[in-house]
């Protein structure tokens, strides 16, 4: 039991363990580290990104359903405006924290909003618990742990902390999408993770900056493929 449970928590310990150790990085070294290197780093790990994406989306069979729910959900997610509420979100809590008056405490604020608010966290976490796969946490370990070196460069040791909650977020996704797992059958589990992948590539190409996709937005489009898996049996 216990090796199941860190088998679907070990793309969250990754995680969690590359933003500590980029945070370290950047305390000691991260303010050398010139513009032009961490640019092309991030170029380096958005291609990386878009592979993963097309591997993931490549897993769709169903395209009625996939795209159904893709549409449905971004619909819902454009009217109340969850990209926008997510943002504002971690403004409020960024400008609490730094009304508090500790650095440490806003340098963990902002890191945290960071690594957890994002389409990338939530469909790696499900790519974990449903899958057993940790593909998509990796990647988005390496780009925490490069921004972390930034972050920390700039903002101090608050930075490693918060590899705390983004491990709790995360792993809890993972694990109760892997409770989930049973009741879903392979068809839906392969559209969840094909989403997913369209998810990561749109992901992809905003770190490109070659588009502006509000990817949050898409968020409940999941909501729908978990309701068609546990409902569709019935029909």
């Amino acid at each position: 039991m216990v090796l199941e449970v860190m088998s679907v928590l070990q793309g969250s310990i990754v995680n969690a363990a590359t933003i500590i150790v980029g945070g370290f990085l950047g305390i000691t070294i991260g303010g050398k580290l010139p513009e032009r290197i961490k640019i092309i780093m991030m170029q380096g790990i958005a291609l990386a990104v878009l592979v993963i994406g097309i591997q993931m989306g490549l897993r769709l069979q169903n395209l009625v359903v996939a795209i159904f729910s893709l549409i449905l959900g971004g619909v819902v997610g454009e009217v109340v405006n969850l990209d926008g509420r997510l943002q504002k979100l971690g403004l409020w809590i960024e400008k609490r924290a730094a009304a508090a008056g500790s650095g440490v405490a806003h340098a963990f604020v902002f890191a945290s909003l960071v690594y957890m608010v994002g389409a990338m966290s939530i469909t790696g976490a499900l790519e974990s618990g449903l899958l057993g796969q940790h593909q998509t946490l990796y990647v988005k370990s390496l780009l925490d742990g490069v921004t972390a070196i930034a972050f920390a460069a700039t903002m101090g040791p608050g930075v490693c902390l918060s590899a705390v909650p983004v491990f709790l977020f995360q792993g809890g996704i993972a694990l109760a999408a892997g409770w989930v797992q049973p009741y879903l059958g392979e068809a839906i589990i392969g559209e969840i993770t094909g989403v997913g992948g369209l998810l990561i590539i749109a992901i992809g190409l905003n770190m490109l900056e070659l588009t502006k996709i509000k990817v949050a937005n898409f968020l409940p489009a999941f909501i729908c493929l978990f309701v068609a898996g546990i409902f569709l049996p019935f029909f």
